[in-house]
């Protein structure tokens, strides 16, 4: 159902929508909140803590102040009780000057900062006692937003969504419960349509505890069901491309310019026991940031081109396979590796470079094939493909895998079979965590750092530091250096004292005209994020700011300083792996985390990243400290899979998806069952949309 259809939408805010990804009614309704405001009761001006969003009752002490500027009016008052005063400050509202009268009590609710030894609250809102008393512990959800897209937009196409939903006909459709009743009463899960209504307009928190629960054990449910599904159709694949063991990978680890670490060594074992193997190679190749997967990749590929058959890595950027292949080529040539012919295959080579890297490939002069998605093109066909790399596994799924395996059926069509695979993930998922969601998919961990590397130098600081650091990264930007700023939000977010893209390219730009700046986000086009990142790359940009995207990213061995905003908002796997992007190259890194709110518990959180390099260890530690997490706290982004969903957070969850899905795969291993019909429809549905996501 197109969103127009709903009342109060009309093109133009449609396209808002579909700025934000939401296409359909139906997608609207799975458009979960990002955050929920929570009107909590009012405290005392002495117990308002700097940081974050709080309702003080106060009393108007001081006739409004306003100052008129070129850009903006700036309106101040100040507030009192019989603790203490704060200072009011609004913008652009000369119309609260009649509102603003001296002996007038209200519920003034805001973000509170501290100026000096004095306490001050931002263009809060200004309610009265009754009507505060009436919104009090109400959960208001927070969407992630664009320019010219509201909350209260947002909010009301949701509930216009569910009212079409309720009507029937051609609205928008949930698909009904799916799940035997027999699982919902002995898990004591909530229905599904409740759940998704409750997610975005809970009564309270445990209504909405209730409903997330529910959400997240149905992605996880499916997740593993359909891995368990897929796995159990591909158990028996013979190695369509058994290899031999060859003396041309050894040759390479020898003239290495560097020592293999012990975890290297032994995944690398792991993976040529398995190409030698008889069963077709599924493996799951798991290495904290900078723990060197990239070589086990093209030692794979250069065991494979000495036995005859061709190999392909798959890079999600067009700038990361670009160096990819310039990194292989530098290895040939560095170790003198003559089996190996490299070629490299994106949607921006030319043409002329195309179809000469076509026919390499098709007639088997090239076997190192590198590239991103361009490489399962129609275009494309290989002569003996027998190896498939993915770098980062929720980029790649089974639609690609089974397209490279109609592609290894070579020029003359004549099957060959399905080549071995292998996902590479930085992703820092526990090893009882990794079996339940990909089952018998064989894992490997580098769980070493390579001794060559300079550790990155951590600080976590308050707001106070915020000159400190721009001026120590100006520093760095004058010596040569670049900077990456990462940011939690696109854009502003209603009701949240939180860092966004938008503002603080603006922020950068004034505070650095000089220095050429850009900024970096998931909403952009492919083709966009490629040039910003060359651009980065080449050092035509020297400060990168951005969300969480650049989590799976080149390497920039000219970044030495990354400063996260709002740091408190992550979990600290994200921080983690974002903090790799720096400390790539021969100079001293550092990483600054920005708390914009500073508490006991949050120092103790960020503190562990001081103490740790090891991503395991760290996502461990944080799950000790937090439990299954604050229900209100902000979605983290990244996963295509799961939109409500945290695998370390909800590690609970998904040990219970994981054990029903075992159970009733045991019990009914096809799903045929008059009971488990609606849970096969579910799951079809389910793989044949996500098909690109679900890893083999």
């Amino acid at each position: 159902m197109r969103l127009q259809e709903l009342k109060g939408i009309g093109p133009k805010t449609e396209k808002l929508f579909e700025k934000v990804g939401v296409m359909s009614a139906e997608d609207l309704i799975r458009y979960y909140p990002v955050h929920y405001d929570e009107y909590l009761p009012p405290v005392s001006i002495a117990e308002a803590v700097p940081g974050g969003k709080t309702a003080v009752r106060g009393t108007i002490v001081t006739g409004p102040a306003m100052r008129r500027t070129a850009r903006v009016t700036v309106l101040a008052t100040e507030i009192a009780d019989e603790t203490g005063k704060m200072k009011l400050v609004f913008f652009n509202a000369p119309y609260l000057a009649g509102t603003l009268k001296r002996g007038s009590t209200y519920i003034f609710r805001g973000n509170v900062t501290k100026r000096g030894n004095f306490l001050e609250m931002e263009h809060p809102e200004i309610i009265g006692q009754g009507r505060y008393e009436e919104m009090q512990n109400t959960l208001v959800p927070v969407y992630s937003l664009t320019k010219g897209l509201t909350g209260k937009t947002v909010a009301k196409a949701v509930r216009e969504a569910f009212a079409a939903l309720s009507k029937g006909g051609e609205g928008p459709r949930l698909s009904g419960e799916y799940l035997p009743d027999s699982l919902v009463h002995l898990h004591g899960l909530m229905d599904e349509e409740t759940a998704v209504r409750a997610v975005h307009f809970p009564e309270n928190r445990e209504e909405l505890g209730q409903a997330r629960d529910r959400l997240v054990f149905d992605e996880f449910f499916l997740f593993v069901l359909a891995m368990r599904h897929l796995r159990m159709l591909e158990a028996e694949t013979e190695n369509a491309f058994p290899m031999k063991k060859t003396w041309a990978a050894d040759e390479v680890i020898e003239k290495l310019p560097y020592q293999l670490t012990g975890a290297q060594m032994r995944v690398w074992r792991e993976i040529e026991r398995d190409l030698a193997g008889e069963k077709l190679m599924s493996r799951l190749l798991q290495g904290d940031v900078g723990s060197g997967k990239t070589i086990i990749a093209f030692l794979a590929m250069v065991m494979a081109a000495d036995n005859g058959y061709q190999s392909a890595l798959m890079a999600p950027t067009e700038v990361l396979a670009r160096q990819h292949y310039e990194k292989l080529c530098r290895l040939k040539e560095s170790c003198g590796i003559a089996c190996i012919r490299p070629v490299l295959l994106t949607g921006s080579v030319r043409a002329a470079e195309r179809r000469e890297a076509l026919e390499k490939i098709r007639s088997g002069e090239a076997n190192a094939v590198i590239g991103t998605h361009a490489l399962i093109q129609s275009a494309v066909v290989y002569q003996s493909l027998a190896l498939v790399i993915t770098d980062e596994q929720h980029r790649f799924g089974v639609r690609q895998r089974k397209m490279f395996g109609e592609k290894a059926a070579g020029p003359d069509g004549a099957a060959r079979g399905v080549p071995n695979a292998m996902v590479m993930s930085a992703t820092p998922i526990p090893r009882t965590l990794g079996v339940i969601m990909y089952g018998d998919l064989d894992v490997s961990v580098i769980d070493e750092r390579p001794a060559r590397r300079l550790p990155i130098k951590n600080a976590v600081v308050d707001e106070s530091y915020r000159e400190a650091a721009w001026r120590f990264i100006d520093r760095e930007v004058k010596a040569g250096r670049q900077a990456y700023v990462i940011c939690p939000m696109i854009e502003p977010a209603e009701g949240m004292n939180v860092a966004s893209v938008t503002e603080e390219i603006r922020t950068i730009r004034k505070r650095f005209p000089d220095i050429p700046a850009a900024v970096l986000n998931g909403r952009m086009k492919p083709e966009e994020k490629n040039r910003v990142m060359q651009d980065f790359l080449e050092r035509r940009v020297m400060i990168l700011v951005s969300t969480t995207v650049v989590e799976v990213g080149v390497d920039v061995p000219n970044a030495t300083v990354m400063l996260i905003e709002n740091a408190e908002r992550f979990g600290l796997a994200t921080l983690h792996q974002l903090r790799g992007r720096v400390g790539r190259g021969e100079f001293q890194s550092y990483c600054i985390f920005m708390a914009g709110m500073q508490t006991d518990a949050i120092r103790e959180r960020l503190d562990i990243l001081k103490s740790s390099d090891d991503g395991f260890e760290i996502a461990e530690k944080d799950f000790e400290l937090r439990g299954p997490g604050d229900l209100l706290g902000i979605r983290q982004s990244g996963d295509a899979l799961f939109k409500i969903a945290d695998v370390n957070r909800d590690r609970g969850m998904l040990k219970l998806a994981g054990e029903t899905a075992a159970a009733l795969m045991a019990d009914d291993p096809e799903l045929i069952r008059e009971e488990n019909r609606p849970l096969r429809e579910r799951m079809d549905a389910y793989m044949a949309e996500n098909e690109r996501n679900i890893v083999l």
